[in-house]
Formats: structure tokens, C-alpha cells, sequence
């Protein structure tokens, strides 16, 4: 039996500053903004590609706003990521690999290409260049 991880809540204080951002910024597609009931809205959002999705809403989770920290997303081409989301106006880091422990600087080798952002709550992203998908 095959276990997919559908959704990640991922934990924000304006609903519709967040779907904003991930709409207009990261390039996620909105797959519904939906009130369930009084307190309650699920706002669905699914990075380009991705089968997985995250939900920012109301009334989901008693997590802390910007307490999601590690998401992770793969790219094929991280230069060109890293320009996409510039272009969109996200604050993203240079590319950088890990060395000794710490992140550096420009491109690292398989698996070791990475920029990182956070949405405007401060939940946290790294984009990774996955080889052969190039």
C-alpha cells in the first residue's frame, strides 16, 4: 500500500496575506479557499508540480504563526528558481551549499544546492536543486 503525504498546514496570522504571497510570490496554484464553518477556512495551495500541497486557514491548527520551519521543495534548475522568486519580489537567499556544517556561498555538489525564504509569518523554505532533474 502506497502512503502519500497529501497537505502540510502550515501556520499563519493573515489568511489572505499568505495566499497572496504563496499565490503571487512562491508561483503555488490555489486549489480552493473554502469556510467550512464559522472559524474555519482552508485555504489550499500546490507548489508547480508538486503532488503535495499546503493549507493556511483559520481554525486548523494551534500551532504559532511562522513555527513551520524545513519545508522543502526540488527544482531541477536552482539558478533558475532562484531568479523566478526574485522576480516575483521574494526575499530568497543567494544560492548556497552546506560545507563543514554551514551554509555557504554558491553552488555545492549533488544534492547540494539549495536558497531559502520565508513567507511574510517567517515559516521557512529551502529550495533544493535535485540532480538528474536538470
Amino acid at each position: 500500500m502506497d502512503w502519500k503525504l497529501e497537505v502540510v498546514v502550515v501556520p499563519v496570522t493573515d489568511v489572505d496575506r499568505a495566499k497572496l504571497f504563496y499565490e503571487e510570490q512562491a508561483g503555488f496554484r490555489v486549489d480552493h479557499d473554502s469556510r467550512i464553518r464559522d472559524g474555519v477556512r482552508v485555504v489550499q495551495l500546490t507548489p508547480p508540480g508538486s503532488p503535495c500541497s499546503i493549507v493556511v486557514g483559520t481554525g486548523l491548527t494551534e500551532a504559532p504563526a511562522g513555527s513551520v520551519k524545513g519545508l522543502q521543495l526540488v527544482v531541477p534548475d536552482i539558478d533558475r528558481a532562484h531568479a523566478e522568486l526574485v522576480a516575483r519580489g521574494v526575499e530568497v537567499s543567494p544560492v548556497q551549499h552546506f560545507e563543514d556544517g554551514d551554509r555557504v556561498d554558491g553552488r555545492g555538489g549533488l544534492w547540494n544546492s539549495f536558497v531559502f525564504f520565508s513567507d511574510p509569518d517567517g515559516n521557512g523554505w529551502a529550495v533544493q536543486e535535485a540532480p538528474g532533474r536538470r
